[in-house]
Parts: structure tokens; sequence; C-alpha cells
């Protein structure tokens, strides 16, 4: 540790008082307006102009979700033995980028952390989006769409009822509870924000939308004293979903008997990847977020700057995870497990997994300096390349572990066909678009958290003392 003495005067000031959440004016109204504002006013060119553009691939995507239908799954480049390919990818890869919303909203609320207030919106927006493209995969993968009722459990013409033993059925339990508590976790929070709106609104119609979700909200005692403790429950509610619910996606894999999936690290792997990878999606969109719509005195860059450590410590942990797969089929003397490895590393998918460790290892360890910590381009372009790592760590372990069979003669190579593109293409698309709409007609940041955050929310502000 150096020496205090050798420290300069602003970083002596940083660590005794580190700097500011909030930035700008020094009053609770400035804050008010500058969230309010979004929504009042109407949006910049580059709004307009992302906003074709993902309407443009949801098109892309609505039209290969038809064409699938019409014409079946061939239509993928799923095969035996890789009978599950992209759509099982896209899958996993939403649900992990969803994992930063109840992390930054829940966890981090229960454990008072006053950082997250001006990104916890954005994370909860962003976890409802993921949730709603992950929760079309499974729901077009199965062939038969028209039927897609079978695998609920209700009484049905066919009398066939579900394995509950199955880990793909808890997979729509722990999905849906996932996405039933975050939204309403998410909706909650924006409560009086919406209220806040519906004052300041000057249009009927935008006073009747915003005065029906606001729920009569009128910043009573009595309601900030009830919103408060149900906001907790909620919180604590949410809490275990962070670990739960990619654990149980990971038991897709870790409960088969298939060399590459059979391993109990899945669970925290997975776990640590999805909010690695959710982390790294919340700096893709608040970076353009923050500037585009004048935020930058909300989200901070000391938003930004403890966002990239997490980035760093939770790709540490995934680094770990690789390290540790290899160790223990080493160890475990299974020839098949060991082989299972080799071929990933070594293999004719070498590529991919090289891409992987590169994106998800190296590329996050410039982290270590302040000086691009700090760097809107560099956290930027790195949040980009974890997010492609990630989904090529997806990738690795599906097709990787399915293409080489215990049978030679089974071997097959997995290649996607243009349907597969478009469809991984699309679903950017729907969550782009879903997110551009949130900017656009929500509060991005949460009003009355923030304001917690400035002096005037002590009581002795504006004391001598």
């Amino acid at each position: 540790m150096a020496n205090t003495a050798e420290l300069t005067h602003a970083e002596l000031d940083n660590i005794i008082d580190p700097p500011a959440l909030v930035q700008g004016k020094d009053d609770l109204a400035s804050i008010t307006d500058t969230v309010c504002n979004v929504a009042e006013n109407k949006p910049p060119r580059a709004w307009y102009i992302a906003f074709l553009i993902s309407l443009g691939v949801l098109g892309m995507l609505g039209a290969s979700i038809v064409y699938l239908v019409i014409t079946g799954v061939g239509v993928w480049g799923n095969n035996q033995p890789v009978a599950w390919g992209w759509p099982i990818v896209n899958f996993v890869f939403w649900v992990g980028i969803g994992h930063a919303g109840t992390l930054i909203s829940a966890v981090l609320y229960l454990f008072r952390q006053g950082w997250r207030t001006g990104i916890n919106r954005f994370a909860e927006a962003m976890t409802i989006f993921a949730v709603i493209c992950a929760g079309m995969f499974p729901a077009i993968h199965v062939g038969r769409i028209w039927v897609i009722y079978w695998v609920f459990p209700i009484p049905n013409q066919m009398a066939l009822w579900p394995n509950f033993r199955s880990p793909l059925l808890w997979d729509v339990f722990a999905v849906s509870t996932y996405f039933s508590v975050s939204l309403l976790f998410w909706y909650m929070g924006m409560v009086p924000d919406l209220a806040s709106l519906r004052d300041r609104a000057k249009k009927k119609m935008s006073r009747l939308l915003y005065g029906i979700f606001a729920l009569g909200w009128t910043g009573a005692n009595r309601q900030w004293h009830r919103y408060e403790r149900v906001y907790l429950l909620l919180a604590a509610l949410a809490t275990p979903l962070v670990l739960s619910v990619h654990s149980v996606v990971s038991f897709d894999f870790a409960t088969s008997q298939l060399p590459g999936w059979h391993t109990t690290i899945l669970p925290p792997y997975f776990v640590a990847g999805a909010i690695f990878s959710g982390f790294a999606m919340v700096v893709t969109l608040a970076v353009p977020a923050r500037a585009l719509f004048g935020l930058r005195n909300l989200i901070t860059m000391r938003h930004l700057e403890l966002m990239n450590k997490v980035i760093l410590a939770t790709g540490l942990m995934v680094g770990y995870a690789y390290a540790m797969e290899f160790f223990i089929s080493w160890y475990s003397g299974n020839k098949y497990e060991g082989f299972a490895f080799v071929n990933r590393a070594f293999g004719s998918y070498a590529w991919a997994y090289w891409i992987m460790v590169s994106c998800n290892v190296l590329v996050p360890q410039i982290f270590w300096f302040k000086r691009f910590r700090r760097s809107i381009p560099v956290m930027f372009v790195i949040s980009i390349f974890v997010n492609i790592g990630m989904w090529f760590e997806r990738f690795v372990i599906v097709v990787t572990s399915l293409n080489r069979d215990f049978l030679p003669s089974s071997w097959h190579y997995f290649s996607p066909t243009y349907v597969d593109f478009a469809t991984l293409i699309g679903s950017f698309g729907l969550f782009l678009t879903l997110f551009l709409l949130f900017c656009r007609f929500l509060p991005q940041v949460a009003i009355a958290e923030v304001k917690l955050q400035t002096p005037h929310a002590h009581a002795h502000h504006g004391d001598d003392h």
C-alpha cells in the first residue's frame, strides 16, 4: 500500500470522501426535471434512428419465426448428435443477461449500497426484456408450437402430464417465478415516479395513462411507509432468485450423464457468469443512454467504475471456473470426461473456445488500471466483448459436448443456418425495441431513491457542524 505522504490531495479526498453519486445542481427539483424531461419532451434524432433499426431487426425475428413454424425445426442447423443448438444457447444467454437486474435491485438494496440507485432502474428493465427474449426460445424450439400447452401441468385431451423430475420443467417454474417477481419489483419501484409524471403531464392522454399506473399515489406518509415495507419484502423475496434461477438452468446440463455437462461446478459457474454478462450489458446500455438523454449527473463515473470492478471480479471467477473444469476432468480419471475438455480446447471448435477465453478472461484484466476503468470508450468496447464471450461460452458448453458422441460414427459438425443467425440477431431487435420504448416513456432513473443520496436527504443538512 502506498504511503499516505506519497498520495496527492485529490487521491486523499477520494479516500476520505468519495465522489458524489449525484452531481450537478444541488437541489432536489433538478433531479425530477432531469428524469421527467426525457419522457415529456421529444427524444433526440438518434433515438428515432435506433428505434427504426431495432424495429427492422425485430421484423426479421418475426419473419424467421413464421418461417420456422410453417417449415419446421429442420431449418435450423440442429442435427444428430447436436440436437440442442442455438435456441438453447440463446435461451441461456438471455437468462444470464437478466441476472444483473435482480442483483443490483434486490441484493445491493438489502446491503444498503447507495451506488445502486442511479442504475437500478436500467438493470430492472433490462431484466424484464431479457427474460422475455429468453422465454421465446423454449417455446419455439419444441417444433409443434401450436401444442405448446402440452408442456404445462394442466389437463388436456392427450392425458399428458409433465415429468416433474425433469430439470427442463424446473426451468418453467424458475424462469416464470423470476419474471413475475422481477416485473412486480420493477413496477413497484416506479409507482412514485409515475405519479410525478402524472402530476407534470400536460396532455390528457398522458395524464390518464400515468394516473392509471400510478395507482392513486399521493406521497402521503402512510403510503411511503407501506411502500418501503413492501419494497423491502420484494427485495428479500427476489434475493434467493439471484442464486436459484441460473442454478436451475445449469441443472439442465449438470444432471445429465454427458461428459462436459455432468459436473457439480456448473451451478456456481453459471451464476458468476450470469452476473458477469448482466453487468456488462448494463454498462453497454447505460453509456449511450446517459449521454443521449442527459443523465450524466445521475449515472456518474463512479457508478460506471464500480460496475467495472464487479465485471473484473466476476471475470476472475469465470476464469477460475474454466481452469477448474480442466482440473476436475483430469483428476476424475474419466477418459471420456478428459476427452470432452481436450476437444473443447484443441478440437474442431477450438476457435470458439479461445474466443470465449479471450473475451471473458483476458480482456477484462484491463480494468485493473483505473485509467481504463474510467474511460468511456474502453468500458463500452470491453462490455461488448464480454457479452460476445459469454454467448460463446454457452455455445461451447452446448455444442462441443454434443458433437463428439460416444461412437465416432455418430460424430457430426454443427453449422448454423441463416435462420439461426436471423433468430439470434432478431432477438436483439426485440430487446432493443422494448428498451428504447422504456427509455422514451418511462422514468429511466429512480427519482425518489436518487434523492436519498443527496445531502438534502440527511437530517442535519445545512448545519454548521
